[in-house]
């Protein structure tokens, strides 16, 4: 038997063929090629955010051993450090020297906080309770810095104290930490427990007692 046509049929079989493993074996389409791309930069980024995070949490980790250290134990490298990482440090220092007031006249109660935690020095707000700081936020408001300095010495008057009672040079017997910052307390408690042959303790202290004479009000709260 003769078939007719095989040199057709063979020619196109085996076209047909060489077209199959031409799409085998083809390059990836352009878009394939393009989503390997994205994956490549995604884990790129991935990557570097990781980097970021681990030195992100290197640095927390060195501002928190430099705010646990004591004031005395501070040196000038971690000064610099805390101003230069720890951001609202940086900027309530910017602030300060923008002011061109001394020390903290120019901060709120909580800044004061802050700035007396994070650098080290004796943090006097943290004994305020948050009426008392609401009075000392009010004190600088009106430009009353001396009564503000003053209740500044009443948080320092508490310091350590735990609820222990003071006997005063005049024999009196009070607890700083659980007596309200009025004027007569002022007068007749808190002062007393400075000696400062300059007078700027018994001025300020003074100060705070004549603000509150005129606020006419007694209403901050127990320390507690």
């Amino acid at each position: 038997m003769i078939i007719q046509g095989f040199s057709t049929i063979a020619s196109v079989y085996s076209t047909n063929t060489k077209s199959a493993v031409g799409r085998q074996t083809s390059p990836a389409p352009a878009a394939n090629y393009a989503d390997k791309v994205s994956i490549s930069d995604a884990a790129k980024a991935l990557v570097a955010a990781s980097q970021a995070a681990t030195q992100d949490a290197g640095i927390q980790a060195r501002i928190d051993a430099i705010k646990a250290k004591p004031g005395v134990e501070r040196t000038e490298a971690d000064f610099e450090y805390l101003s230069k990482n720890d951001k609202r440090f940086a900027e309530l220092q910017e602030k300060m020297k923008a002011s061109g007031k001394a020390g903290f006249d120019s901060l709120t109660a909580d800044e004061v906080d802050y700035m007396q935690k994070a650098g080290g020095s004796v943090n006097t707000m943290a004994e305020l309770s948050p009426k008392e700081k609401a009075l000392y936020d009010e004190l600088v408001a009106n430009g009353n810095l001396e009564a503000a300095h003053g209740l500044m010495l009443v948080g320092m008057s508490r310091i350590g104290m735990s609820g222990q009672q003071v006997t005063l040079p005049n024999g009196k017997t009070f607890d700083p930490g659980n007596s309200e910052v009025t004027a007569d307390n002022i007068r007749s408690l808190f002062k007393y427990m400075f000696v400062d042959p300059s007078g700027n303790t018994d001025r300020q202290f003074e100060a705070l007692a004549s603000y509150l004479d005129k606020r006419g009000t007694s209403d901050t709260t127990v320390k507690s």
